[in-house]
C-alpha cells in the first residue's frame, strides 16, 4: 500500500488547510486509516482515525476544529483543519493499518501556521 500525503502549507492562526492523503489500495482493504503529526522535538502524536466503517476519532487537542473524512470512489483521506493554532504546526503524516496487521505510512507533508 502506497501513501501520498499533500495539502499542507503555511497559514495564519485561525486560518484553515485541507490535507489529502492518497493510496493505492481500496478502502475495503484497509482497516483504520489515520492522521499522525510530529513538532520538532516532539514525539508522533495521534490527530484522528477513521475506521472501515466509517466511525471516527479525534485528540482532544483538535476535537471541533478538524474534521477526517474520505472518498470511497477516489482512494482518498481527507483532513479539514479550521481554526488553527500555532501549536498545529507539524509535520502531518497519514498511516493505513491492513487486515493483518501491517501498517503503512505516507511522507509526510508540512503545516505551518504563523502567530
Amino acid at each position: 500500500v502506497q501513501l501520498q500525503a499533500s495539502g499542507g502549507g503555511l497559514v495564519q492562526t485561525g486560518g484553515s488547510l485541507r490535507l489529502s492523503c492518497a493510496t493505492s489500495a481500496s478502502f475495503f482493504s484497509i482497516n483504520v486509516m489515520g492522521w499522525y503529526r510530529q513538532a520538532p522535538g516532539k514525539q508522533r502524536e495521534l490527530v484522528a482515525t477513521i475506521i472501515r466503517g466509517g466511525s471516527t476519532m479525534y485528540a482532544d487537542s483538535v476535537k471541533g476544529r478538524f474534521t477526517i473524512s474520505r472518498d470511497n470512489a477516489k482512494n482518498t483521506m481527507y483532513l479539514q483543519m479550521n481554526s488553527l493554532k500555532p501549536e498545529d504546526t507539524a509535520v502531518y503524516y497519514c498511516k493505513a493499518s491492513v487486515w493483518g496487521g501491517t501498517d503503512y505510512w505516507g511522507q509526510g507533508t508540512q503545516v505551518t501556521v504563523s502567530s
